[in-house]
């Protein structure tokens, strides 16, 4: 996988280096929501953290077709009382459209993260004017430094922020640069696949503050329950809503 990321990463870059990813000129950013987006995973009950994105390099295409179909899983979230949405917006190796961001948040009225490769202060820029609510930031991504100053400048913007770990050195760093929500990947990065243990074995790394956020590998209601038995406070899902043929149902069996 860290092959596959310094692919992502060039990519992003190459787009970066184009300017692609500025906000118009002379455009007065919207307020980012961030506040909102925190306390709504923080709320009382099972809160699912609902993902739209199109394929991973992991499991390929998830969602054919997902161009035409962004305001149906966001209105499905809606109504299946999603906590908020990550759309994941990395055009390369994901198939995203930052665009997606937009129309996502105007048809659910829910809380949303841009999930995308954020290396540059412009970046977080472009995301409030998209209307985002948090911005993704990734530590193995990221040196310590850039990780901290990132996440500085997503508070000045309003912008919530979710810093994903993978292992107990990258939460130790994560928790340095002030997360509002620590998010563990129960992914191995070498092999791609899903351990849940792998969570219930770092939850005692996350240090009390940010919301503990579970990611990847969570199929049931029986895995939430035993995720939210070993500490985690909010649950991002995706796979297993994106290739459901009832989304809304999907995630209220979650949350039963």
């Amino acid at each position: 996988m860290s092959g596959v990321l310094d692919q992502i990463l060039a990519s992003k870059r190459a787009r970066l280096g184009r300017a692609e990813y500025a906000a118009p000129p002379g455009t007065a950013l919207p307020s980012a929501h961030g506040a909102r987006f925190v306390a709504s995973l923080r709320e009382p009950g099972v809160r699912i953290f609902a993902e739209i994105m199109h394929r991973s390099p992991s499991a390929g295409e998830i969602l054919p077709g997902a161009e035409g179909k962004i305001e149906t899983f966001a209105l499905a979230y809606r109504r299946g009382h999603a906590a908020a949405i990550s759309v994941v917006t990395e055009e390369d190796h994901f198939g995203g459209k930052p665009e997606w961001i937009a129309r996502a948040r105007r048809i659910s009225g829910l809380p949303v993260l841009m999930k995308d490769f954020f290396l540059t202060e412009g970046q977080l820029d472009f995301a409030a004017s998209l209307g985002a609510d948090a911005v993704l930031l990734i530590a193995g991504a990221l040196s310590p430094t850039e990780l901290s100053d990132l996440a500085r400048q997503a508070r000045e913007r309003g912008l919530a922020t979710v810093i994903e770990a993978h292992d107990a050195e990258e939460i130790a760093r994560a928790a340095e640069a002030g997360p509002d929500v620590l998010g563990v990947n129960a992914r191995d990065l070498a092999t791609f696949a899903t351990d849940l243990t792998r969570l219930e074995d770092l939850v005692a790394a996350i240090p009390a503050g940010p919301v503990r956020l579970a990611e990847s590998g969570i199929r049931s209601r029986a895995d939430v329950a035993r995720l939210q038995a070993a500490g985690y406070e909010a649950f991002l899902v995706g796979e297993t809503l994106l290739r459901d043929a009832d989304p809304e149902q999907a995630l209220r069996d979650l949350k039963a």
